[in-house]
């Protein structure tokens, strides 16, 4: 039996009288918080058909959007609807609700309508893990949901039952979607929540409409042996990436449990897989078994092993490969290998996922990550550490002369060097009392032997772990911790980290512990005396949660909150349920039962306690601007308003709510483009043809007469710039080159109190601590202001990057990974904040930090600056005959002044890019159609300063140069570029295309790789220019001179002769018949020639359009 809480005839009295003592001393505020309703958000799935059925929702499956939404758009003729545009559609809307313990919840939902309660959903899109093919970026749209009515029979004559609903945006590239339900702040008080709404690649859509899983055949039936004495198992995924979990350890079953929800419901699945066992003499195993040991989720793959084989299964994901690249069937692979275990890698990195392999038998000591050999050794565990890009392998060294000792090896990847970093010692050290023992090789030993199983790591802080039946911890992989609160008589089963900063420990026997990181006590969770309260206060008030019979399935961290997964039985009915580990709580518990103290005062007792936490206030102060620094891009869209009376939405406007979101999405994904728009704003040019008409939209709205019954309003879809601080550090802090991050904690010290015994002392002030992972990479600096009069003290908290730790990369990629840890000194498991939520941990603020050219930023050219500027040096602007809005021309013969601007797509700000860059022609052709990529050799001959090839397209009278002064540098202060287009460059000679000069459009790359030292960011931009007025090569220019030369002498000459006939014809017409008749025919056989030269003059034109519209 593997219990996760006391059975129920142990809650003896005395557990009740713990619970109730810990009533009694709950603050008036919890009371407060108590009396007031427990209300729920409550979000499901629908497609388009189940909008409005009364219990309807549905998975996660379909990925592609819809077009027959534009049909509804067609009705929208008198509004700022563009016509021409095609609108489409998600596939799917969120359906929101919420419910009230102890009411009924259609008469909550009608009552928050009419009070104006209206649901407020945030949608938070995962960036992708393949930065090579998608953007990386933060990305969120804010949408408030719309009212609609139910479908079922209803009695009453407006409405019985209704819902909200929102579009369930999908954005390629992300498969993990965070959804956040808020109140607009009418109506009742609803606390906000959480949901996970992710898309479920391993279910496909049959032709009658229903689903089926294509790993396997989905089982209905939980069999109580599946559960019940079954030792629970790690839950092993990509942080943050995974949307869909699986857990193996079905005893003897092929079976895993799946869910794309994170367990808040799920499906058992019997796996498609053949069972085969390949052992032999050089492969050994005890003994066959169906049960999957090991099962790792990754963004798009899924993996298993079973006895000694692995198997992948890819899921069908068009959002990220834009085709079907799903498997049919499970693959194994290694086929030649035994595979004793497999490891996770916790996170992804360089565009990619990774999963380790250990094998066994003839290949023992090989690890499958790559293949790296250990000689005489057996590998018992790997860490990838993906920043250095290198492996950590606990490794168990088989020696004849001696005993068997393990060893912690680095082996890097890139130099392919292999070092061993660290020996563990071979005995338990005697810490003699103290929390924990620096390990120098000084210390004394117990008698019990170290037996090391694996090792985890944290790429925040850096801090390594090494576990078995001991805790061993370590900042730099080379000098150790020992944890001495952990017990030696007990064995670590798995590790479970949140990575922020806390982390939970399971034993062999089922026992939770908690660390909090940078500390050195290990707190027992479970079973504990805080524990037993914690259930006794939960079968008061008959939590559904709690049964008898518990058995531990798995244990994880899901946004920094610990949560079980549990198998109950009760009267003889099983099931498995999600539950919150409630970590503050039973540490509030624990202390409370810990530090009590009975005094007689006369004829009574008296109970007094003593509060550990050095404060009694914590607060943040001086926040900035969370978008900076967090780099979330938000949108927000409203629906569009309905000319119904109780405000209900139809299917139509509905269906225009999926559109225009659709669109606002579209125009974000389309805005990263190299011509900067004269507003720095995606949505600008969706509306910036009918701004001016937007009071007589308005006005038509006003008056119920919209066309379709709806009105879009355009102030209502857009960027969010001003979003301000909560009053708590942001989730994640991005530094570029040199940035600063600045904030302030306010405490407010504890009376000086006597603490009793022998360690009798006074508390009289606060200390805070910074502690960074990477001191070498970041500093901060804490400047401290005492506030006598209110027994407070200010701490201003400067964090800064060094700016040397990064090289200059791309934006969003190969993020240097660190972390800052703001600690108050001796709060750590003593100090709690009592919120609606229930207790907060107080005085550990761990935030991560990530160093390089942050996500959102971006170079353009600044087309509207540079067309002023150069109109202004040139004294004149000629634009091409075919005029192009889009892609303005520049003269030839006119130096050219670039300009370019950075701009924020987070913050909305854009200004004048102030660095260096190298600007060079990529490829080009005289038409659009004709452009071609030139090679490298190719690009060095067209824009070097060095080249003799006669060869230069363009040159600068600047003097600056790269080191190798192959290219010249620029700046926004540089003298122009002059186009050459020498001999030998692809644009010399240009040959018109019309009468028109010739054309030419130069493939532009701009970058300040190497050259620009004031940011990480390695900005690149590519673009077209479009050049006219390019001169012909003096040969040609002769050529079609002396052909213009003898085509004026002959008209000249016929004009002339045609005059002087004419001349003489009039003369003579007077005078004699006769003469005027010859003269008549002299006048006409020159009339023919005339003509005749007009007709050849006119076949030459049309063989020069024919040839032209061939060419």
């Amino acid at each position: 039996m593997s219990p996760a809480g006391p059975a129920w005839p142990r809650l003896l009295v005395l557990q009740a009288l713990w619970a109730l003592l810990v009533v009694l001393l709950a603050p008036w505020s919890l009371w407060a918080i108590k009396n007031t309703q427990e209300c729920t958000w409550q979000v499901v799935l629908n497609n388009f058909e189940t909008v409005g059925k009364k219990d309807a929702s549905d998975r996660f499956v379909d990925q592609e959007p819809l077009y027959t939404v534009d049909k509804v758009f067609s009705l929208l003729v008198d509004s700022p609807i563009d016509p021409d545009e095609t609108y489409l559609g998600f596939p799917y809307y969120l359906k929101i609700n919420y419910s009230c313990k102890g009411e009924s919840s259609e008469a909550l939902v009608r009552k928050g309508h009419l009070t104006g309660l209206k649901p407020v959903v945030l949608v938070t899109f995962q960036s992708p893990v393949n930065f090579h093919r998608w953007k990386i970026e933060q990305l969120q749209i804010q949408m408030e949901a719309a009212p609609f009515r139910s479908r079922e029979r209803c009695n009453a004559e407006e409405v019985c039952l209704m819902s909200w609903y929102t579009p369930m945006p999908i954005k390629n590239g992300s498969v993990v979607m965070r959804v956040d339900v808020s109140s607009n702040g009418l109506g009742p008080t609803i606390p906000n929540k959480r949901f996970q709404v992710n898309i479920n690649g391993f279910l496909e859509r049959q032709q009658d409409n229903t689903l089926r899983f294509t790993v396997g055949n989905e089982l209905f039936n939980l069999i109580p042996r599946y559960f019940v004495n079954v030792p629970s198992r790690p839950l092993w995924y990509t942080v943050d990436q995974t949307p869909v979990f699986i857990l193996g350890g079905i005893p003897e079953e092929k079976a895993i449990l799946l869910t794309d929800t994170n367990f808040k419901d799920f499906s058992l699945v019997e796996l498609s897989i053949d069972s085969c066992w390949v052992g032999s003499f050089y492969c050994p195993h005890a003994n066959f078994t169906a049960t999957i040991y090991d099962a790792i989720a990754t963004e798009s793959t899924l993996f298993i092993r079973q006895n000694q084989l692995i198997y992948y299964f890819t899921g069908d994901y068009t959002t990220l490969h834009e085709s079907n690249h799903g498997s049919e069937r499970w693959v194994r692979v290694l086929a030649n290998e035994c595979i004793k275990k497999l490891c996770p890698v916790h996170f992804h990195s360089n565009g990619s996922e990774y999963v380790m392999a250990l094998t066994t038998g003839k290949h023992e000591g090989y690890v499958h990550f790559g293949t790296i050999t250990v000689v005489n050794c057996s590998i018992t565990w790997a860490v990838f550490i993906a920043g250095d890009y290198n492996l950590l392998l606990l490794v168990e060294i088989e020696d004849p002369s001696t005993r068997k000792y393990f060893q912690v090896v680095s082996y890097d990847l890139v130099s392919d060097y292999l070092v061993v970093l660290y020996t563990i010692p071979e005995f338990i050290p005697d810490a003699r009392g103290l929390e924990f023992l620096m390990i120098l090789g000084t210390e004394s030993y117990t008698n019990f032997p170290m037996v090391p199983k694996a090792m985890s790591y944290n790429p925040y802080n850096n801090l390594l772990f090494i576990w078995g039946n001991f805790l061993l911890q370590s900042y730099n992989s080379e000098n150790f911790i020992y944890l001495a609160d952990f017990p030696k008589e007990l064995s670590i089963k798995y590790l479970v980290n949140s990575f922020y900063g806390d982390m939970a420990i399971v034993t062999e026997t089922e026992e939770i512990w908690y660390l909090l990181e940078g500390s050195y006590q290990v707190y027992k969770l479970f079973p504990s005396k805080g524990w037993e309260v914690h259930v006794s206060l939960q079968v008061m008030q008959q939590s559904s949660l709690y049964a008898p019979s518990e058995t531990m399935v798995t244990l994880f961290y899901e946004d920094n909150k610990l949560y079980q997964l549990v198998y109950l039985t009760d009267n003889q009915q099983g099931r498995l349920v999600k539950r919150l580990v409630p970590v503050e709580q039973l540490l509030m518990y624990q202390q409370i039962s810990n530090d009590y103290l009975l005094e007689r005062q006369g004829s009574h007792l008296t109970l007094s306690f003593t509060n550990l936490c050095p404060f009694t206030v914590m607060r943040l102060r001086d926040l900035p601007n969370p978008l900076i620094y967090t780099r979330q891009e938000r949108y927000r869209a409203q629906p569009p308003r309905v000319l119904e009376p109780w405000g209900f939405h139809s299917d139509n406007s509905l269906a225009v709510y999926q559109g225009l979101v659709y669109y606002l999405l579209w125009l974000h994904s389309k805005y990263d483009k190299p011509y900067a728009d004269p507003v720095h704003d995606p949505a600008w040019r969706w509306w910036k043809n009918k701004k001016q008409d937007q009071d007589y939209y308005f006005y038509l709205a006003s008056n119920w007469r919209s066309a379709g019954g709806v009105h879009v309003d355009m102030a209502s879809y857009g960027r969010i710039y001003d979003l301000k601080a909560e009053n708590e550090l942001p989730e994640r802090i991005f530094l570029d080159k040199g940035t600063s991050y600045r904030f302030s904690v306010f405490l407010t010290a504890r009376e000086p109190e006597p603490l009793h015994g022998a360690s009798f002392q006074v508390q009289s002030r606060v200390s805070l601590a910074v502690v960074l992972a990477d001191p070498g990479c970041i500093e901060a600096v804490v400047k401290e202001k005492v506030l006598v009069n209110r027994n407070s003290v200010l701490f201003w908290v400067t964090l800064s990057d060094k700016r040397f730790c990064f090289d200059q990369g791309i934006r969003g990629h190969h993020l240097m990974k660190t972390s800052m840890l703001v600690k108050v000194v001796g709060s750590s498991g003593h100090c709690f904040q009592n919120t609606h939520q229930g207790p907060r941990m107080q005085g550990n603020l761990m935030v991560p930090l990530l160093i390089g050219c942050p996500p959102g930023k971006r170079l353009a050219f600044d087309i509207t600056y540079t067309l002023e500027y150069n109109r202004l040096q040139n004294k004149h602007y000629f634009d091409c005959v075919q005029v192009d809005p889009e892609m303005p021309c520049f003269l030839f013969r006119d130096v050219f002044y670039p300009f370019f601007l950075i701009q924020d797509l987070v913050t909305g700000d854009s200004g004048s890019f102030q660095g260096s860059y190298v600007l060079k022609v990529v490829g080009g052709g005289p038409t659009l159609d004709t452009i071609k990529e030139y090679s490298e050799e190719d690009i060095y001959r067209f824009n070097s300063p060095l080249d003799k090839t006669g060869s230069l397209i363009w040159t600068t009278r600047n003097a600056t140069t790269t080191e190798d002064s192959a290219f010249n540098i620029l700046s926004h202060n540089s003298l122009g570029i002059e186009w050459l287009c020498m001999e030998n460059s692809p644009c010399h000679d240009t040959i018109p295309h019309s009468i028109f000069a010739s054309e030419f459009f130069f493939k532009v790359l701009v970058s300040n790789r190497g050259v620009d030292r004031s940011t990480y960011c390695d900005y690149q931009l590519t673009f077209l220019l479009h050049i006219h007025g390019l001169p012909l090569s003096a040969r040609r220019a002769f050529l079609i001179l002396t052909v213009c030369n003898v085509l004026c002498w002959k008209i000249n000459n016929i004009i002339a002769w045609e005059s002087y006939t004419y001349s003489t014809a009039s003369n003579t017409r007077d005078f004699s018949n006769t003469s005027g008749t010859k003269s008549g025919e002299s006048s006409g056989g020159i009339s023919r020639v005339a003509s005749k030269v007009a007709e050849e003059n006119k076949t030459d034109t049309k063989k020069t359009w024919r040839k032209k519209s061939i060419s």
